[in-house]
């Protein structure tokens, strides 16, 4: 059997993180390697000698609704007692996508040859997500992978079906913002100039307005490579940033000082939060090992901060009840609710309940966004039209009193 490597977190007898890549044929050999060095794995990721997926190539991640509707599609053929092998080569015969398709039949020839589910699934981490992968490799071990796969295939569409909302509530102002900025680089860099020399032509003086209104008007024409090449370095600056953990806490920071944002942003994230941190208890995973894997899909890196802080209480003896106060993030709503469901034994369901409840407020919320943006928008346009306006009609009234 050949050899694999796997990509490890794990925790040291001082009951501290650390981090590495460790050789075996099995995962299963891995831990045991681990634990004989005196390390407790909580994360095992098969790698390839880049860290890449095995197929030596890095794959896109799938969309949310191919996922859920991959998960769904599993799912109802394990209910069925169909081998997963051959659902998964039969889904596979559906799948349009060739990369996709091509993904479905390694896993489907990776558990023929004798790999657990969650193993076969691991090596395409990259286009599953590392939440998919140790949910399913928990509900594998419990024995309760149909209804798991059916719970997250929901997931996934509750999911898929609020960022679509979100996206189709922002599509109109970001369609009249992008109008009116093409609009008023058209007006500033082209129409004013010329209307600002003809004014001078006849002996008007031009206002400041103008003045400047042209200015930036001419610069734009003669040195359109510099404002090109400033918003080409803004975009690379930009993405350099978001991929980097300091700046994502940054930005995602700021996002939350502004009022309606923030409400949704908070709404989708303690959301997803609850509904992995149910879903990863129900599959049969620890409370530490679930509330990680739940930080991690709400998306939001204050709340995966505060996860953190959670977690290392946790780990020196502490209860849900008392650290979720260290955790400014999470609402009251949402820590009565967990607390409520540790005091009865029932946080999968509460988590459920609180969901449901945070999925129906941000539908509102957002529904409702157009009415908020809509007097800002109109509001803004209005100003622009009206500087424009008086840096031409300024001058021409200087124009009609020199005339007359």
């Amino acid at each position: 059997m050949s050899t694999l490597n796997f990509e490890y977190r794990a925790v040291d007898q001082r009951g501290s993180l650390c981090q590495g890549v460790t050789h075996a044929a099995s995962q299963s050999e891995a831990h045991r390697r681990l634990k004989s060095i005196g390390l407790t794995p909580v994360r095992l990721r098969v790698v390839g000698a880049s860290g890449k997926s095995l197929l030596g190539l890095s794959r896109r991640r799938l969309g949310g609704r191919e996922l859920a509707h991959f998960t769904y599609s599993l799912g109802v053929l394990i209910s069925a007692r169909v081998p997963i092998s051959d659902g998964l080569l039969s889904i596979a015969q559906q799948e349009k996508d060739t990369k996709t398709r091509d993904m479905i039949v390694d896993i489907a020839k990776r558990i023929e040859a004798g790999a657990p589910v969650a193993d076969a699934m691991e090596a395409h981490s990259d286009a599953l997500g590392d939440v998919y992968v140790q949910t399913v490799r928990a509900a594998e071990k419990s024995g309760n992978l149909p209804k798991v796969l059916e719970h997250l295939s929901e997931m996934l569409e509750r999911s898929q079906e609020t960022t679509r909302m979100v996206r189709s509530a922002m599509m109109y102002p970001i369609c009249v913002v992008g109008a009116l900025a093409a609009a008023m680089v058209f007006l500033v860099t082209f129409v004013v100039p010329k209307f600002a020399k003809m004014f001078a032509s006849k002996g008007a003086a031009l206002p400041f307005l103008t003045s400047v209104l042209m200015d930036i008007g001419l610069s734009v024409q003669n040195y359109w490579f510099v404002y090109l090449g400033v918003l080409v370095g803004a975009a690379v600056g930009a993405r350099w940033m978001l991929i980097r953990p300091q700046w994502q806490t940054r930005i995602d920071a700021c996002l939350h000082r502004v009022p309606l944002l923030r409400d949704i942003l908070v709404g989708l994230a303690i959301s997803r939060f609850c509904r992995i941190l149910g879903l990863s208890l129900s599959s049969g995973l620890g409370l530490i090992e679930s509330l990680e894997l739940a930080g991690k899909a709400s998306g939001r890196p204050l709340l995966m901060r505060d996860v953190e802080t959670m977690i290392t209480q946790i780990r020196t003896g502490g209860r849900l009840a008392t650290v979720l106060n260290l955790c400014g993030y999470l609402s009251p709503f949402t820590k009565r609710m967990l607390t409520a469901g540790e005091e009865a034994a029932e946080i999968p369901r509460m988590c459920g309940v609180i969901s449901r409840h945070y999925e129906r407020e941000t539908a509102y919320m957002t529904k409702n966004m157009g009415t908020v943006i809509e007097p800002v928008l109109i509001i803004g346009i209005a100003g622009m039209v009206l500087v424009v306006a008086l840096a031409i009609f300024m001058p021409m009234w200087d124009v009609v009193r020199i005339v007359a």
